[in-house]
């Protein structure tokens, strides 16, 4: 077999067999096929699409490219939560504390921050000290000490993943249902899950932009989940608008510090998404009957500290510096507050969400390419959510900078992303579907 036959062939819209696409991807890892030409076949996919066979067979040969990892000797249902990504979406961070607190065992391997969407193990490493890099066994240790770890995939484990992870941010191939299905699900097939709790975003700030194609990815992953035996459910949520108020990783880890510390309401957006996604994980655990019952619990958990304290102890496990979880101001520490303040009086009528993000790459909280380093300080909080009431001369939002570069353009592209409409707007939904 030729790649560049194979590149051709799914250009034209035709099918690959198992022992092809088998094909290209131990070719992408031996070196045969070369990065480029990976990207070509990846444009390919995006624009013509995988059959659901294909996409079994893709995800089925990326788990099979490295090591899977057992989490057998783990008690209980081993259960894993993946969001397909958004803006303010810190849910992991409180999810996987507040199930550990309810009697659950989350053993997560994630994921960096990909385009304009944050990543777990940035958030993470804004704590000094924190290394998501940690060999198995210590990972399991620190598993069966807190009920939750969470750490990057080793290069082992789905390397296949790994490699065109990192092509698909700089390639313009990363909104295709076929990669993104594969990749999300290799990697929690290879990791050892039992059960999985996959949160698909939809909306303005989301790789699938409308419901329908949230739909589309969340029939695939559960698709996908059903054919290996593992338990799987997809919620949609909406991305319209930032989940929560803060953008930039050191900014959201202090705001899941402050959930975990009963110090936001709990008719909170982000509050309400993370109670679904973590119903449904204790649903799929056996804790609960059904996810609705899990919300006392999940309050409790918060109430009584319990879940903060699964978070600190994760943290101080992985090398972090525990006081910047007992202080998160610490995690904040920026040169430069800007207060970006509203023009007119009105209501916030309109928020794009990949705006707001754009505007916080620019400030360093993201990559726009796979070498950027990242500030942990830098990022943006807003003061204001969609809806919310707005006076003239009031700060609707709050820039955390360290340098000049870019900071005027951050401003410009955050003020074009907030809309100021004279009538409230109509009310949107956090949770459009569950799928299983």
């Amino acid at each position: 077999m030729l790649i560049t036959s194979l590149i051709e062939k799914k250009r034209d819209g035709f099918e690959h067999t198992r022992e092809e696409i088998e094909f290209i991807i131990r070719g992408l890892l031996s070196g045969a096929v070369e990065n480029y030409q990976m990207t070509a076949w990846m444009m390919a996919v995006c624009c013509r699409g995988m059959s659901e066979r294909e996409i079994a067979d893709l995800t089925n040969a990326m788990v099979h490219s490295g090591d899977t990892v057992d989490l057998s000797d783990l008690p209980g249902v081993k259960v894993d939560k993946h969001s397909t990504g958004g803006i303010g979406d810190t849910t992991t961070l409180v999810v996987g504390p507040l199930v550990a607190a309810c009697g659950g065992t989350v053993a997560k391997m994630s994921g960096r921050g990909l385009a304009h969407t944050g990543g777990t193990l940035d958030k993470l490493e804004s704590v000094p000290g924190c290394s998501v890099e940690q060999p198995l066994d210590r990972f399991k240790e620190i598993v069966r000490r807190n009920g939750v770890c969470v750490i990057g995939q080793s290069a082992d484990l789905d390397p296949a993943d790994k490699r065109m992870y990192s092509l698909r941010d700089v390639s313009g191939t990363v909104k295709s249902i076929p990669l993104i299905s594969s990749s999300i699900m290799s990697k929690k097939i290879a990791a050892g899950a039992d059960a999985i709790v996959l949160d698909v975003k939809t909306g303005n700030g989301a790789f699938m932009e409308t419901v329908d194609d949230a739909r589309a990815l969340a029939r695939e992953m559960v698709n996908i989940g059903r054919n290996v035996g593992r338990r799987t459910v997809a919620i949609i949520t909406d991305m319209n608008r930032p989940l929560g108020m803060a953008i930039g990783n050191g900014l959201e880890m202090k705001e899941a510090i402050e959930v975990l510390k009963g110090r936001v309401p709990y008719t909170d957006p982000l509050v309400k998404v993370c109670f679904t996604l973590a119903g449904h994980m204790l649903r799929l655990s056996g804790i609960v009957e059904n996810a609705a019952d899990a919300e006392p619990m999940l309050k409790r958990a918060i109430e009584s500290g319990e879940g903060f304290k699964r978070l600190r102890g994760m943290l101080e496990d992985m090398g972090g510096d525990p006081t910047y979880a007992d202080d998160p101001e610490k995690l904040v520490a920026v040169k430069k507050l800007v207060e970006v303040r509203a023009e007119r009086s009105g209501f916030v009528g309109a928020m794009d969400a990949k705006l707001v993000g754009t505007a916080a790459l620019m400030l360093g909280a993201g990559r726009e390419k796979v070498t950027d380093r990242i500030d942990p300080a830098v990022g943006i909080l807003m003061k204001k959510r969609y809806g919310d009431r707005v006076e003239a001369g009031e700060a609707f939002a709050v820039i955390y900078a360290n340098s000049e570069e870019k900071l005027a353009e951050a401003e410009n592209k955050l003020r074009e992303a907030v809309t100021i409409t004279e009538a409230a707007p109509e009310e949107l939904p956090l949770i459009y579907d569950v799928i299983e």
